[in-house]
């Protein structure tokens, strides 16, 4: 990733590109890394670096939403351990702070040049092909993050991707290695099994047993911690109807639209920088060489490819799209537009280099009447009197709620009703409960426990919300009733699993015996990768002592409940020598696990030897 970003980034047009997006990430202004909605108490220390009671709740919160996520939307999350959970995300955290702490020890840097290139050209954050701001809040903001604390949080990630292959990258196997896991990988081997099924239709509990369970185990069958929210909704939208766009406004916003309407070049090139492997006369010599070789009859675009040194367009032949007047160096500009379209350009010095510019299309604009622009230009014209009033309007919500004892009286000042959301839980639900900061704010101390309203919460550039707790669901013991026949159905598993279990291990012995002739199920030749054999059978089988004069056996219980006797007939190692391709792809898997070990041992090393105190 780290070379592409190299390789993206050098073009003399993309350098200029970058500046859009340093400036948009700087219109957030200076805003803390992590928001202060949540308890700011520290819960661990490493290596004098706090880490803080927000950051672990995010944490946490961010667990149970992969969680859910992983298992699906009928997923019980209230099974979660709480703290388990915890332990997870503060050891993730502090494992990440000790990487952190070493990308610094060890000299690793991300330049912001890069950054911003990498976030260009991420397609998440694009709309046809190119980088859209609305898109890229959209995205970061479902992540729960604002700009500043995305890009934060992207650098800590490069950085520890850096150090990472710095570390797994020097791995190396040797031949033999290779060869050896190269036998074992390519092994074959015949089998046989019998499968007894477990069957919980045929298992009855009592309701003695289901009682006995439920209470030796009352703690699994708690609901979890929800709190229900009020809310005040301040939507940008709702302005629109409350201001007017005057005709003159209008007019003028028109002219001032159809002036800027220009023609666009498109325009492809072929530059020899100035400077790094060529002094200015070595670059003029060689981009006469290319100018010579064009008026010999040769294609521009197979030349730009091969010779052209930015590369952000070498690669489309130097095409560098459609663009106005103001976007190209002006000697660049200059000579583009004295060109006709197909025509190339004698050679042009600029502050990055010499060209060769072709003219590849001209497009001349075509200016819209008032009329059909007349509702885009009414609502850019009302939209700065709403962007006003919409800030004005956040900080008097934002005042009157922290001046009120509930949200009614604010909701009346600015005519906004007060919602309710359903019962959730710290890992949020739907709608505006999915938001991070809402579930900061919603299970914060102040909130929840001192009954404040919150501080206004950001979910988007153009809604803003405040709340308060309206009901605080603590966990409770659910009732047997409500949790019997999941009891019930786990009992008739787990007996049906142990009834399965004892045929099952009866069945081995005979057939250790001899006793059992023709009741097995054959595979031959099963490879590791055996598509028909299901993966715990597999593994069974290869881990089975090879055997000798007569069969080897084993036993396992599955996942399902059901017992399998396996025997092991015979094993067959490849005959033919590796290929060059097989020798290198198994040098490349074994040196990546390799490496993937070595970083292990060294983020365990480091950790070791840290510092670490919880607080």
């Amino acid at each position: 990733m780290l070379q592409n970003i190299r390789d993206n980034s050098q073009g003399w047009i993309a350098k200029t590109i970058i500046g859009i997006i340093v400036v948009l990430l700087a219109l957030t202004g200076v805003e803390a890394i992590f928001n202060s909605t949540g308890n700011s108490r520290d819960v661990a220390e490493v290596n004098g670096e706090k880490i803080s009671q927000a950051e672990l709740e995010q944490a946490v919160n961010m667990q149970r939403r992969q969680l859910v996520q992983q298992f699906g939307r009928d997923f019980d999350a209230s099974l979660l351990d709480d703290r388990l959970l915890r332990e997870s995300a503060l050891a993730g955290l502090i494992e990440r702070q000790v990487l952190l702490q070493s990308t610094v020890d060890a000299g690793f840097a991300f330049s912001q040049a890069a950054l911003d290139q990498l976030i260009l050209q991420t397609p998440e954050f694009q709309v046809d092909g190119v980088f859209n701001a609305a898109r890229f809040d959209q995205v970061i903001q479902q992540m729960g993050y604002n700009r500043l604390q995305f890009r934060h949080l992207l650098e800590q990630e490069l950085l520890i991707g850096q150090l990472r292959a710095g570390i797994s990258g020097t791995s190396f196997v040797t031949d033999r290695q290779v060869a050896d896991f190269a036998r074992l990988e390519q092994q074959t081997r015949d089998f046989a099994s019998i499968t007894v099924k477990a069957n919980p239709d045929e298992v009855q509990v009592s309701d003695d047993d289901i009682a006995a369970y439920y209470n030796a185990n009352t703690e699994r069958f708690r609901s979890p911690e929800q709190v229900v929210v009020e809310y005040l909704e301040l939507r940008k939208e709702s302005f629109f109807d409350q201001v007017e766009a005057s005709e003159e406004e209008l007019q003028e916003l028109y002219q001032k639209q159809i002036a800027n309407l220009a023609e666009q070049r498109r325009a492809a090139h072929i530059l020899i920088e100035v400077g790094g492997d060529h002094s200015e006369a070595q670059a003029k010599a060689r981009i006469d060489e290319i100018a010579a070789r064009l008026n010999a009859g040769e294609d521009f675009a197979v030349l730009a490819k091969e010779f052209s040194e930015d590369s952000g367009s070498a690669v489309d032949g130097g095409d560098l799209g459609f663009a106005g007047k103001g976007v190209y160096d002006p000697a660049f500009e200059e000579a583009l537009y004295a060109l006709q379209e197909n025509q190339v350009s004698a050679p042009v010095e600029s502050e990055f280099g010499w060209h060769l510019i072709k003219l590849l299309g001209v497009q001349s604009p075509v200016v819209p009447d008032f009329d059909s622009l007349r509702p885009e230009l009414e609502r850019e014209v009302k939209a700065r009197q709403v962007e006003q009033r919409f800030v004005e309007a956040g900080k008097q919500l934002e005042d009157s709620a922290f001046e009120a004892a509930d949200l009614a009286q604010p909701g009346q000042e600015l005519g906004l009703n007060v919602n309710t959301t359903p019962a959730f839980g710290r890992e949020g639900g739907e709608g505006i409960t999915s938001n991070r900061q809402v579930l900061q704010a919603a299970f914060s101390e102040e909130v929840l426990v001192d009954g404040a309203n919150s501080g206004i919460i950001e979910l988007d550039p153009d809604t803003s919300i405040v709340l308060r707790a309206k009901e605080h669901l603590q966990p409770e013991t659910l009732p047997l009733e409500k949790v019997r026949d999941t009891i019930a159905l786990q009992l008739r598993q787990e007996k049906a699993a142990e009834k399965a279990s004892s045929e099952g291990k009866l069945l081995l012995a005979q057939a250790k015996s001899g006793e059992i002739k023709g009741q097995w199920s054959v595979v031959e030749a099963a490879t590791r990768a055996q598509d028909s054999v299901a993966p715990a059978l597999l593994q069974a089988v290869f881990r089975m002592p090879k055997p000798t004069d007569v069969p080897s056996y084993t036993g396992l219980t599955l996942v399902n409940g059901d017992y399998v006797v396996l025997r092991l007939d015979g094993v067959s190692e490849p005959e033919e020598a590796l290929s060059d391709e097989d020798k290198l792809s198994y040098r490349r898997f074994l040196a990546s696990r390799a490496g993937q070990l070595d970083f292990a041992a060294y983020r365990d090393y480091q950790q070791g030897k840290a510092k670490i105190e919880k607080l």
